[in-house]
């Protein structure tokens, strides 16, 4: 959303939505026997990236919002205009027994966003719309890092990741208005145009863990 929620986009952009790839899976991945665990993604406009993670089995939540800078300026007038170090962020619940980490990324890397634009991501430009994973742990950040060295060294992409790691970062809810977003309006023509096709990419290239009906916050809240 390079335009503020208020002037809402009138047409569609001339960007191109997204075209989904398939990509391998990790070599490495996270072995963790918790009933319940949180990840951070960051992959431009928020409202695309909950539309997806919220369509995936095992995924208990998924919540937009900022990371990567302060409490007191995890607000969207004031992310929008890219110095505050945040970025358009989404928390995912998950449970590893049914999802792990590493299948998590696979779809982050494969139809949530194009890791390989530097702060952007179609229409948005900005450091806030910047490809980033906010591990919660040590391991979530080993397995970030050498998925990326492998999915670079493969040459998957037609150039080189620029997804960075940033440990150690707060995340921040954002306002309500913006949470089920995708799922509250499809015809809006940026959801249409960029979105949408994020969910018909992850059904088809993802079919055994794709779910019909989305885990919205409306029905599960905020959570932590």
């Amino acid at each position: 959303m390079s335009i503020a929620f208020a002037g809402l986009l009138s047409e569609t952009t001339s960007a191109g939505a997204q075209e989904g790839l398939a990509i391998p899976a990790p070599v490495l991945d996270e072995e963790n026997a918790a009933s319940r665990e949180t990840a951070v993604f960051a992959g431009g406009c928020f409202w695309g990236v909950q539309g997806v993670f919220q369509h995936v089995e095992g995924v208990s939540n998924a919540v937009s919002g900022y990371a990567g800078g302060a409490q007191e300026t995890a607000h969207y007038e004031m992310v929008s205009n890219g110095n505050t170090g945040h970025a358009e962020a989404v928390r995912v619940t998950f449970d590893p027994a049914k999802v792990t980490y590493g299948k998590l990324l696979q779809v982050y890397f494969s139809v949530a966003h194009d890791p390989t634009q530097l702060n952007r991501q179609g229409p948005d430009t900005g450091p806030q719309y910047r490809s980033t994973l906010f591990p919660t742990s040590e391991e979530q950040a080993g397995v970030a890092k050498a998925y990326i060295e492998q999915l670079n060294k493969a040459r998957i992409y037609d150039a080189a990741i620029v997804t960075t790691i940033e440990p150690d970062k707060a995340f921040y809810p954002a306002e309500n208005y913006h949470q089920d977003f995708l799922t509250n309006n499809p015809t809006y023509p940026y959801i249409v145009y960029n979105d949408m096709p994020k969910i018909d990419n992850l059904k088809r290239l993802f079919p055994a863990d794709f779910r019909s009906d989305p885990v919205l916050v409306a029905k599960v809240g905020i959570g932590e």
